[in-house]
Parts: C-alpha cells; sequence; structure tokens
C-alpha cells in the first residue's frame, strides 16, 4: 500500500509537471526528413500489414515503463500481434511493484526464461525487445554482464520508445523512489549504465516524440546516438501517448518483419537538440546475432 500511495503521488507530480513544461502538443508541423511519415499514412501502412501479416525472425519482449501496471505494454504486443504471424511468441512484462532496477532485471529474466526456456546458463534465449520509457533502461540493464556469473537478457536487438538511456528530466523532482533516483541524469546507476559497453552491444533503436518534457528529447537515446523522433500529436502529452504513436509502431513492426523501415539512416538530428558538430553519428550498427556467430565456432 505504501508503494502504491508513494506511485500515485508521483504520478501526480510528473503530470503536473510535464503540463507547466509544456509536453502537451498543441501543433505537429515539424516532419522529420528521415522518419517522413504522417499518421494518417502510419494507420494505412499498419492495415496492410495486419491483412499480410509476417513472421518475426525470433520470440519477442515487450518492456513496460514506470508507472504501466500493464494496460501499456499489452497494448503495445497486441498491436506487434496483429501483424505478425505466430509464433514466434510476443510477450509483455510490466514493473509496476518493483522497487529497484536490480528487481525489474530479475523479473525481465525470469518471465523469459518461463516464456522461452533454454539449457544455456549464461543466456536467456535470444529475443527483439521493445521497451517503453523506464522498460529500455531495464533491457539494458538485464543485458549487462555484473561480472557475477548471473544470467544475461540475450537481446538482438533493441526497439525504445521515450527511454530515458542518459536520465529523465522529471528524474530529479523530489522521492523515495529508487528507480527514479537511478533515473537521474547525474546518479551514479545512469553512468555505470552508459559506461558498461555490455549494455548496448546490441543495435539500439530509438525512438521519440518532439516536446518530450518528462524525459527529454536529448536524453531518448544512449550516448552517441541519436533518436528517430516525430512531432508530437495536437494535444496529446508527448510523452506518455508515445508507445500508442502508429508511426512510432508501423516503424518497428517493419523491422521486426524484416521489411524495409520507413525510418531512414542516419537519422536526422531532433531541431534545437544538436548543434552542427555536436551531432553524433547515429544510425544502429547491425550485428550478427549470437547464435550466428556460434555457429562459426
Amino acid at each position: 500500500m505504501r508503494m502504491n500511495r508513494l506511485s500515485s503521488t508521483m504520478l501526480l507530480s510528473l503530470l503536473c509537471a510535464a503540463v507547466q513544461t509544456g509536453c502537451m502538443g498543441v501543433s505537429g508541423s515539424a516532419l522529420n526528413p528521415s522518419f517522413p511519415l504522417v499518421r494518417h499514412d502510419a494507420k494505412r501502412r499498419t492495415e496492410e500489414m495486419r491483412g499480410t501479416p509476417l513472421p518475426a525472425q525470433r520470440p519477442i519482449v515487450v518492456l513496460g515503463g514506470y508507472f504501466d501496471p500493464g494496460f501499456v505494454a499489452q497494448g503495445v504486443a497486441n498491436r506487434l500481434r496483429h501483424v505478425l504471424e505466430m509464433p514466434p511468441e510476443v510477450i509483455s512484462i510490466t514493473f509496476f511493484a518493483n522497487g529497484t532496477f536490480d528487481e525489474c532485471r530479475a523479473q525481465v529474466l525470469r518471465e523469459v526464461e518461463q516464456a522461452f526456456p533454454t539449457n544455456d546458463p549464461n543466456w536467456t534465449r535470444e529475443v527483439d525487445v521493445v521497451a517503453i520509457s523506464m522498460g529500455g533502461v531495464v533491457a539494458r540493464h538485464a543485458a549487462r554482464d555484473l561480472g557475477d556469473g548471473s544470467r544475461r537478457l540475450n537481446i538482438a536487438r533493441l526497439f525504445t520508445i521515450s527511454t530515458p538511456h542518459t536520465g529523465a528530466n522529471l528524474a530529479s523532482l523530489p522521492t523515495f523512489d529508487r528507480r527514479q533516483l537511478a533515473m537521474r541524469e547525474d546518479s551514479d546507476f545512469m553512468a555505470e549504465l552508459n559506461e558498461d559497453s555490455t549494455s548496448r552491444d546490441f543495435p539500439i533503436y530509438a525512438y521519440v516524440r518532439l516536446d518530450d518534457a518528462i524525459v527529454g528529447v536529448e536524453n531518448a537515446a544512449p550516448p552517441g546516438v541519436v533518436p528517430w523522433w516525430v512531432p508530437n500529436e495536437p494535444f496529446q502529452f508527448a510523452h506518455l501517448s508515445a508507445a500508442e504513436d502508429p508511426r512510432i509502431l508501423a516503424d518497428i513492426a517493419r523491422r521486426l518483419r524484416d521489411e524495409s523501415p520507413i525510418a531512414l539512416s542516419p537519422p536526422t538530428p531532433p531541431p534545437g537538440v544538436f548543434q552542427g558538430d555536436e551531432a553524433p553519428p547515429a544510425s544502429p550498427v547491425p550485428r550478427r546475432s549470437r547464435n550466428e556467430m556460434a555457429d562459426d565456432v
């Protein structure tokens, strides 16, 4: 009960701060040259994919965000199921009751093993991960080599939607929640995550909506990576509605179906975030899966 009261209080604080800082968009005039897709075209493409479902390359794990009790992650999982042939299976995992990122990591490893068993003591089954907000941080933490011999999440590709890869702007609000404290831009956890190469030794495809004041557009990709951005929809919360954005989900679905993506590489830097030479090079670098590399041995 105490955790639920704290979570409710923090959610209200975050929503109030989000409104005050302007993350509710009133227009969507900017068009991303590297992601030239508007809402009605995204819906049309999604309907076409639903009419011709294709198989995914591997199982898919959808990870929920900070305050998601399961509805958002399950909604994304259902949308993906509609455009994919089964199997492989799509599962969703949420972290509403977890108090730390270590607890979140343990839950991911446990539920992935239950859904996709393997005898490998070091890795879970290889999966593609679609992560919403904090879920992207959980995914990277679950993939880390912590040096204690614990099993790691075997990520082939990580797709993140509004994830605070370098911290969240509003995580600086007062709190006792250890996950929120960890997501502060200057936290030891965030520094360790981004200094640890094992948290990102797989392609990361980062997406964000403009005007995201909760996370910050500048924080929505790992260091050295530019996110693919789309303008916010009129009168929607940029962050809270991002996981339902048909443009983002259409591009992720095409990649999961092994079709030509809509978003182009390299991503165009978000307006006003990177200036001139500050913009890092940022297209995800494809790599062979660990299973493919094992075949060479």
